[in-house]
This record gives C-alpha cells, structure tokens and sequence, in this order.
C-alpha cells in the first residue's frame, strides 16, 4: 500500500481493469475520463451520492453488500470483482462515458481559452 498514487497515470493504464472506489468527485471523474469500471467504497456524506449515480444511473459500476453488522466480508468483495470483470455492458457503458467526458473536456478548453483571451485583452 503507498500513501499517494498519481491516479490520473494508473488509471489510464491499460492494465488497469476496474476501480475500487470510495466515491469522491476527483477519483469519480478521474474514473469516468479513463473509461472504468467502478467498485463502489464510500465512506461518507457526499460519497454514497456519488455511488448512486455511479451504480444506478450511469451504471457503470458495482456497490458492495454489508452484512448485518456492517462489514463487507472478503467473499463480497471476491463476488463483486467477479461480477464486475465479467459484466460486458458495464465495461462498454464506462467506455462510452469516457467519450463524452472526452468531448465536453475538449468544450470546456476551448471555452476556457476563449475566456482568458477575452479577460486579457
């Protein structure tokens, strides 16, 4: 384990086959913009949102189930990266997310450009 990855670099390996997750806005983006699969880990406030919209509306991803005492056992986790590497749409719904965050990042240079020549004069 390390303390701090450049996640922008690991995630765009190829290598790379899903993406475990605790659901914060940076690494959802950094996810969508490589085209990968989630495995959704929030911890708190904002991040079960994040998984939400993750698992059931993008539905690019899957979330873990906890026993009754609130723990994911090691067989859920081994039962979900099973499910997750097998899962063909799942794979081709992030990849086709990847795309348009693609399109609207490349938007949103162009405008940010235009922006600055504009504030500058």
């Amino acid at each position: 384990m390390v303390g701090w990855a450049p996640q922008q670099k690991v995630l765009g390996h190829p290598s790379v086959a899903c993406f475990l997750s605790h659901c914060g806005w940076n690494s959802t983006m950094v996810g969508l913009s490589n085209g990968i699969p989630f495995l959704c880990w929030p911890y708190f406030a904002y991040q079960f949102l994040n998984q939400n919209y993750i698992c059931d509306v993008w539905k690019v991803g899957l979330r873990f189930n906890h026993d009754e005492s609130g723990i994911i056992k090691q067989e859920e986790i081994k039962d979900k990266v099973e499910q997750l590497l097998s899962n063909k749409t799942i794979k081709a719904r992030a990849l086709d997310l990847k795309e348009v965050a693609t399109k609207v990042l490349k938007k949103v240079a162009a405008l940010t450009i235009t922006l600055t020549i504009l504030l500058n004069g």
